[in-house]
């Protein structure tokens, strides 16, 4: 297992709501990955909050995109969120077999820290050798 550490940055941009679903926001995002994942991330996030305040879930299918540790290729990460009543919980996993090109076969997890106003990346990974 290796672990390797980066900043990022995100965007979002809102959605229009679904007809029906008025409570469910979604946005589309846009990452840039540096340090020993230089990549891009693009997806869609589904997010919704509950009746006190502080409580919410998100969840996200990305599609990462570039070189981790000078391997190219692509994965896919699923993010589930939740906070409750303030407390976060989030998980970041490598979706299985979604690792294309030189990441054929990669499996992980994902952390993130916010400090500040900027994101960091912790990513446990393994990756056959190539």
């Amino acid at each position: 297992m290796a672990t390797i550490s980066g900043e990022f940055s995100v965007g979002m941009a809102a959605q229009a709501a679904e007809e029906g679903c008025p409570a469910i926001g979604r946005m589309v995002l846009d990452k840039r990955y540096e340090g020993a994942l230089d990549a891009h991330g693009a997806g869609q996030m589904l997010a919704t909050h509950g009746s006190v305040a502080g409580s919410a879930a998100y969840v996200a299918i990305e599609t990462v995109t570039g070189r981790l540790q000078g391997r190219e290729g692509s994965f896919a990460l699923v993010h589930h969120g939740l906070m409750t009543r303030g407390q976060p919980s989030l998980d970041i996993g490598v979706v299985p077999d979604s690792g294309t090109g030189a990441l054929a076969g990669l499996t992980g997890r994902m952390r993130i820290r916010v400090e500040g106003h900027r994101h960091f990346y912790d990513f446990d990974y393994d990756l056959p050798q190539g």
